[in-house]
């Protein structure tokens, strides 16, 4: 073996032994907990998730990532639910604890118009959210609107869904609950699919 070949292969072991360090220096195990959805608070004793990244954090920061609930929660209920979907708009019977049991309680509450002034097809959504008592934080907004409807009939949905709201409200909370979607906007989508003569 020649001195530059020894040279050569001293010099790659050492620059191996280099970036090998380099490497595992770099590489840290990753720590689920920060990403629990847990408030942030002067008394927590244990690691949570802020909202913010300031500039007085000491290392990386991980801000709140609402997944994989996505930017707000969407909910559609259906006059006349199928068969295997009932048990759905059963109204729990017990304080919400799960977004199945709010699902189930916003649906139960929905009473379509009569025959006489519905329109088949029809759908409306709108859009509020919940304060952690499980009043509203504001009027529901309209979003949509079956654009043929007439004013009239956009008039007696939005009517029937005001009135299934002040049915629902205040929602019975856990803590838990309360504390993952207080704020949260939340898109109700009311279809009418029951079989009835079209009209505007």
């Amino acid at each position: 073996m020649t001195h530059v070949t020894r040279y050569a292969l001293i010099a790659l072991g050492l620059w191996g032994g280099i970036c090998g360090s380099a490497a595992a220096r770099g590489r840290h195990p990753i720590d689920a907990t920060p990403f629990a959805h847990s408030p942030c608070s002067v008394l927590d004793n244990k690691p949570c998730t802020p909202t913010v990244c300031s500039p007085l954090n000491h290392g990386p920061c991980i801000p709140e990532i609402y997944y994989p609930l996505g930017e707000d929660l969407r909910l559609t209920v259906e006059a006349h639910p199928s068969e295997r979907d009932a048990p759905k708009y059963a109204k729990p019977d017990h304080p919400l604890d799960t977004l199945g049991d709010l699902y189930a309680a916003l649906r139960s509450c929905w009473t379509a118009p009569d025959p006489g002034v519905a329109r088949a097809g029809m759908e409306m959504s709108v859009r509020f959210s919940i304060k952690r008592d499980g009043e509203l934080v504001a009027p529901p907004r309209l979003t949509y609107a079956t654009p043929a409807a007439s004013v009239e009939t956009r008039g007696v949905y939005r009517h029937a869904i005001d009135e299934a709201l002040a049915r629902c409200v205040p929602l019975s909370l856990s803590k838990g609950l309360s504390g993952a979607i207080a704020g949260r906007p939340l898109m109700v989508r009311f279809v009418d699919n029951r079989e009835l003569e079209s009209k505007n």
